[in-house]
């Protein structure tokens, strides 16, 4: 009789491939190719060290199997398999005995991660993994604008990368790969570095077959050195589209929140061109917290005081100016509490946040607070809005 196994899998269509689960894992049970991050049987020891770092959920995905899924198999999805249907041969207590511990395995993940993300019921269904290593999209560079002022000793630039004939659907909120050149101190090929698409999902502009990128030049960065110095001309090569969760509500009447710092705005840049495209010159129901030190440093500020206020409403914070306190998002968004209560319990908002980790924590509690004034208890609510996909968070 062939006695079945619960086996830890990582769901390769919401998988960002962030690494995250990968670096928190203490027994390197996880491992990636050019296609897919996955886990090893033999190693994994169901610790769940893994589950609360990854911004997905993708990470939390079990499956009961008569025979694991080797690396090979995995490595090769474009998508989880079903649940197979087990017959022991005996009567059924081993089985329901397992599948009981999947399932209490499931809930202890489900409180470390906050809920399982899911992406909002109206959203499009998105395009992954079409594109790999072994075979990217060829994209050629249309232009590439410095955001920040010279005066800023942060450079970021929004490039437009065109696509030419090639089929490369993409949707608000999802990311691509982008393929350096050269190689890694080991000779091996430098891997892909994944960044936000900041564009709508039918181009720059209407009907156009291009997508943009927000990119910071970072010191010693492979990457955003490489982006930063392309040319109009230059040719790069993408992977992807990834990401199945991060995603925009197809629904003009949602209420979207997006709280972001820095290059975190590049897909809130895509989801308020979306919706201004939907709507026009109407309610946009869309509300922004925008984070920099200064209003040099903060991407795409001279485009967004041009947004009119009906279609968006911003709160710009500042962490740097002369002779002011310091002030962060969750600062501003404690001055919203009453505006943002309400979002919390509106089954038609939608909470995003992006931008560095270091803002996680802040956000958090601010929500946590914003909470407590209205009596809701944060944590079940945030296990509820994550399951329900309102509430997203994208953190690097």
């Amino acid at each position: 009789m062939t006695v079945p196994v619960k086996q830890h899998l990582i769901d390769p269509e919401i998988c960002i491939r962030c690494h995250s689960c990968e670096e928190a894992c203490p027994v390197d049970a996880i491992t990636h190719d050019d296609n897919n991050v996955v886990v090893d049987f033999e190693a994994c020891n169901f610790c769940m060290a893994c589950i609360a770092p990854c911004p997905t959920g993708s990470i939390d995905n079990w499956r009961v199997v008569t025979e694991p899924y080797s690396l090979e198999e995995q490595f090769s999805w474009m998508e989880l398999p079903p649940q197979e249907t087990i017959s022991t041969g005996v009567a059924g207590d081993s089985i329901e005995a397992l599948e009981d511990e999947v399932e209490r395995l499931l809930a202890e993940a489900h409180a470390g991660a906050g809920g399982h993300v899911r992406a909002p019921e109206s959203a499009a269904k998105p395009t992954v993994n079409l594109y790999s290593r072994d075979n990217p999209a060829v994209a050629t560079v249309q232009g590439s604008y410095r955001l920040t002022s010279e005066e800023s000793d942060s450079e970021v630039r929004h490039i437009i990368l065109d696509l030419g004939r090639t089929v490369f659907p993409v949707l608000e909120g999802q990311s691509v790969g982008v393929l350096a050149p050269g190689t890694t101190d080991k000779g091996q090929p430098h891997g892909p570095r994944l960044y936000s698409v900041s564009s709508p999902r039918d181009g720059e502009r209407p009907s156009t077959n291009n997508l943009s990128l927000t990119v910071k030049r970072e010191d010693g960065g492979v990457c955003s050195n490489y982006l930063c110095d392309l040319k109009k001309g230059d040719q790069v090569k993408l992977t992807g589209p990834f990401g199945s969760t991060f995603l925009m509500p197809d629904d003009p009447a949602a209420r979207i929140v997006m709280i972001c710092t820095g290059t975190g705005s590049a897909p809130f840049r895509a989801f308020t061109m979306r919706r201004q495209r939907a709507v026009g010159a109407g309610d946009g129901r869309l509300t922004l917290f925008f984070g920099a030190r200064s209003p040099e440093a903060l991407p795409y500020f001279g485009p967004l005081k041009k947004v009119p206020e009906e279609m968006l409403t911003k709160h710009l914070v500042f962490s740097r100016l002369p002779d002011q306190p310091r002030r962060y998002v969750q600062d501003r968004m404690r001055e919203q509490t009453a505006a943002l209560a309400q979002v919390l319990t509106d089954p038609k908002a939608y909470i995003y946040v992006c931008g560095l980790k270091a803002m996680e924590d802040g956000v958090d509690e601010a929500f946590r607070s914003i909470a407590g004034e209205t009596g809701l208890d944060w944590s079940a609510l945030k296990a509820e809005l994550r399951d329900s996909g309102r509430y997203h968070v994208e953190t690097y």
